[in-house]
């Protein structure tokens, strides 16, 4: 893949592990995910995430998925604030056009991020362009980490579902971003609104805790979930991008290892295949997600109250 300057740069193309006995393959939808190097510069990055896309499609990608605010590359910390908001984008804008056009001529759907512009600050954003180019869903980052830097940031507003034409069919998709993966509540409420796929970009380091959470996400929603990281060094980031597809227990199978893919820190450009077929099946029959809950017993949930050792001078109510 070359980059601005025009040299060869070598990505290490990885590909999932072997298939699981007794799987059922009929539909199976394949996700790349784009653990790739910012360069530094807006139209750097537009380039390296063209040709980046391009790769993914000829590993027979359905969806190419990008780290957390690629326009940019997360570069918000270590500079003042000033700057790193300049750079913010608008959605119909050239930098996501140009991926509005790839999607169409490459027949691939494509999670495109970026630092948004928004009239009450910037926001970090998630486009999902269908295999036609055209939007199907645009996520803003509910939980801004507020404690830090981000809290510059205008926090998104809602949780949405969107289906999604792929060359697999139709799935139904929602969108977290990063710190959003910390609270169960965000899975929870996609879930709820029939989503069978999440999409999380990321830029954080992915040690086993959160690597922990985005499986219990699946678990508990019955749902597969895809996180695409940026690769080791950058900054803190670690790479350990991940797929999990939600199926739990398999009949046949004594222990069933829901992770289809675990990367390392290394830049490439990873694909992972879910079964969606045995996906539903196993939705149809099995006892999490919404199959059981007691919604009226959860009052406490909607609980505004923050009690200690949970209070904190810099949260908003936002």
């Amino acid at each position: 893949m070359p980059d601005v300057d025009g040299n060869a740069q070598q990505l290490w193309l990885r590909l999932v592990r072997p298939e699981q006995e007794g799987e059922n393959h009929m539909s199976t939808l394949r996700i790349a995910l784009l653990q790739i190097e910012p360069t530094g510069s807006l139209l750097g990055n537009q380039e390296k995430g063209i040709a980046a896309c391009r790769t993914a499609k000829q590993m027979g990608a359905d969806i190419a998925l990008f780290p957390e605010m690629w326009s940019n590359g997360y570069r918000i910390y270590d500079r003042p604030n000033e700057d790193w908001m300049a750079e913010a984008i608008p959605v119909d804008g050239p930098f996501v056009d140009a991926y509005r056009v790839l999607a169409k001529e490459l027949q691939m759907a494509i999670g495109i991020t970026l630092l948004e512009t928004c009239e009450s600050g910037p926001r970090n954003t998630l486009v999902l362009l269908d295999r036609h180019g055209r939007q199907v869903l645009q996520y803003a980052k509910v939980h801004t980490c507020d404690f830090d830097v981000e809290r510059n940031l205008t926090p998104g507003t809602a949780f949405s579902v969107a289906g999604l034409d792929t060359a697999a069919g139709m799935v139904q998709v929602g969108a977290m971003i990063c710190y959003d993966r910390e609270f169960p509540e965000s899975a929870r409420i996609l879930m709820l609104k029939g989503a069978e796929l999440l999409l999380v970009p990321n830029a954080c380091p992915m040690e086993c805790n959160r690597l922990s959470q985005l499986r219990a996400r699946a678990f508990e929603n019955m749902l597969a979930v895809a996180t695409c990281n940026y690769p080791m060094g950058v900054p803190d980031c670690n790479g350990h991008s991940s797929v999990f597809d939600g199926i739990a227990f398999q009949d046949g199978v004594e222990e069933y290892d829901m992770c289809r893919l675990e990367t390392d820190g290394q830049e490439g450009i990873y694909l992972a295949e879910i079964p969606l077929d045995a996906l539903r099946q196993y939705r149809l029959t099995e006892a999490f997600g919404n199959a059981y809950r007691h919604p009226r017993k959860y009052h406490a949930l909607i609980d505004e109250t923050i009690q200690v050792p949970f209070i904190r001078a810099d949260y908003r109510d936002t």
